[in-house]
This record gives structure tokens, sequence and C-alpha cells, in this order.
């Protein structure tokens, strides 16, 4: 293979991808009625931080969840070093914010200390069902070809999917008008995304109307803040058994401009 020009390494001012070019607020929960946890987070993720709630979906006909468990699921995912993420005093406020707010209570901190060595954001979900997926040397001279870049993390983030986690939102560097996140996805022969979360927080409950309009409160005011600027070089390939990666374990790891 021919070699070809690589990308121009990371700016010392990166410019990011707004939120007219992504797709956040499209997605964001709809806070005009109390805030109450989907299907798919009772099957996915309330058997894991609440096993007793009587609203827990355990299992569904055509779903692989058996009590928040399923075979293992391999991803390619941005890694994010907890240490990195507690050492922004952004961050360490919004967090205080939180453990004051009203729903406090319904936040599962006790999950926060199991995945701290392994948060992320998902970039090209489900590669491979049970067994890792092989990664082709077209995929990984594509990804020799992005330069590390920069992705800005802001927060905080409800969706309207999975209604009961909290993310912290990625937004991309662009690079001569291109979403470097989209190339990565490119050189795995996906589809361009729009929207790339980090998943921090779990809800154990249904949220009231006070409770509600806490949570909606801190979002609009949180929203598009700044929280931490990462320099992306790598990204893992990850294999887990459960949507929150409690039993995760990285297959491979796969560095830009290498």
């Amino acid at each position: 293979m021919t070699d070809a020009p690589l990308a121009s390494p990371v700016s010392a001012t990166p410019v990011f991808c707004e939120d007219n070019e992504l797709g956040y607020r499209r997605s964001l929960t709809d806070f005009t009625s109390p805030l109450t946890l989907d299907e798919s987070y009772r099957l996915a993720h309330l058997p894991l931080v609440a096993p007793e709630h009587p609203d827990i979906i355990p299992r569904r006909e055509g779903k692989f969840y058996e009590m928040g468990r399923h075979p293992a699921v391999y991803s390619l995912v941005l890694p994010l070093e907890d240490q990195a993420l507690r050492a922004s005093p952004a961050f360490l406020a919004l967090e205080n914010e939180l453990k004051a707010a009203p729903f406090a209570g319904k936040i599962a901190w006790d999950i926060l200390p199991k995945r701290q060595d392994r948060l992320h954001a998902t970039i090209c979900g489900s590669l491979s069902l049970a067994e890792a997926p092989a990664i082709t040397a077209e995929t990984r001279e594509a990804l020799r070809r992005i330069e590390p870049f920069t992705v800005e993390l802001r927060g905080l983030f409800s969706g309207n999917v999975n209604r009961g986690r909290l993310y912290l939102a990625v937004y991309p560097e662009k690079r001569a008008g291109l979403n470097t996140l989209q190339q990565v996805q490119a050189a795995f022969d996906r589809a361009p995304g729009d929207l790339w979360l980090v998943g921090l927080y779990n809800l154990t409950d249904d949220l009231d109307a006070t409770e509600t309009a806490a949570l909606a409160d801190i979002i609009t005011r949180w929203w598009n803040k700044p929280l931490l600027n990462l320099a992306v070089t790598e990204f893992q390939v990850m294999g887990a058994q459960d949507d929150l990666v409690l039993d995760a374990h990285v297959e491979a790891l796969l560095l830009l401009g290498a």
C-alpha cells in the first residue's frame, strides 16, 4: 500500500465540533414530566445497581440480557482515566452539586469505584459478540493516518434512551472541516455518529417532580461547560459481559499516527 500524507498534528488551540453539528440537543431527556427509568435501563442497568428493585426487567424474549448480564460484547472505546477526570476542578464542582442535589440518594455512588479503571466513551459498538474481533490491516493503516487529536468533555447529559444513566458528553476536535471521531469510525467502515458519551452515574429509582426539576437545572447550567480536554492517542478494543463494563477487559490497544 502506498503511503499517503499523515493528517496535521494536534493543534495548540483545537477547534471542537459544536451542538449544531452533533446530536446532544436532539437526544436530551424530556424534562417536562417526572423522569422515569425506561425499559432499556430497567433491563440492562437497573439489575446491576438495584437488583431488588420491583421494576427491574430480569430478562426479555429476543434480548440476551439475564439480570443485566450477557455474552461478551467487544467494542472500540476511547478510554478516560479517572485520575485525570478528578484532577479537573470543574468536574469536582459538578459532582459536588450532584451530591447536594435532592436526588443524590438515588445515585448508585457505590458503583463508581467499581468502574473507575474502565471509564470510556464507546466509538464503535458491537464489533463482535462472544469472541474478540479481528482488526484488519486496512483498519490499522487507516488509524495510522489519523494523528492524535483532542476531545473536550462537557456535562452533564441525560438522554432519551437508557433514561436513568447520566453522562459526560464528548465534543471531538474538528480538522479541515472533518469530525475526528467520525474519521475513526470510518476506519472501521462505520456510519458517522453524532454523539459519544462517558457513562458515569446511575439512578436507582424514578425521580419525582422536584428531583427531576433539580436534575434539569443542573444539566442546563452545566451544558457546554468544559470539564476536561483529553489528548487522544489510542483506542481500546474492550470486551464486557454487562453494559456497565463491571467485568470489562481490554483485548487490544490501537494507536493513532503510529
